[in-house]
């Protein structure tokens, strides 16, 4: 996995705990690298899930809340980082449109060895919205903060219900947006 995302994860956690707890969160997986992590390496996904597990168990945060606010945090950087990736759009459901075809073309240009779902837009209306997600790692709650801090980021107040979904040997959720 891509290590600028456990570099923000590590800064959202000094952010919104602390410098000590992001310290023991890290120090708790314990990775091959002593927990150096720089935003350009790789590292195995099972660090980052064994990171917010420990940050769970630390706060008392169940880990789906802690992954998805982890999604709007990122979201946010990424919006701060990429902005042109942002102002190309003028609201959520463009912008979630072409999150595969344009924007992880976009990353794969920074960063070609990074491993990430897939976005494919299975309805679109003027107020609703079903994207299918799929990756490997079953990151669902992260993929549910990254829309929420999207609809953040466009100003929008939308509702998003996700569901599982199985079909030719693959799998992932469906999320439906509807602008409330």
């Amino acid at each position: 996995m891509l290590g600028l995302v456990f570099t923000e994860f590590v800064e959202m956690v000094e952010d919104r705990f602390s410098p000590e707890v992001a310290d023991d969160v890290v120090e708790a997986v314990g990775g091959p690298h002593g927990g150096a992590y720089t935003a350009v390496g790789y590292y195995p996904h099972q660090e980052i899930v064994a990171m917010v597990q420990a940050l769970s168990e630390r706060s008392g945060v169940p880990v789906p809340t802690l992954v998805r606010t982890f999604g709007r945090h990122l979201l946010g950087r990424f919006a701060v980082g990429h902005s042109e990736l942002f102002t190309r759009h003028t609201g959520l459901f463009g912008f979630l449109a072409a999150v595969d075809g344009e924007i992880h073309t976009h990353v794969r240009k920074l960063y070609d060895q990074a491993s990430l779902p897939r976005f494919t837009v299975i309805a679109r209306e003027d107020d609703r919205m079903q994207l299918q997600y799929e990756s490997t790692r079953s990151m669902e709650d992260l993929a549910l903060g990254l829309i929420e801090g999207a609809a953040d980021h466009y100003g929008e107040t939308v509702r998003v219900a996700s569901n599982p979904w199985t079909g030719d040997e693959r799998r992932g959720t469906l999320f439906t947006i509807e602008r409330a």
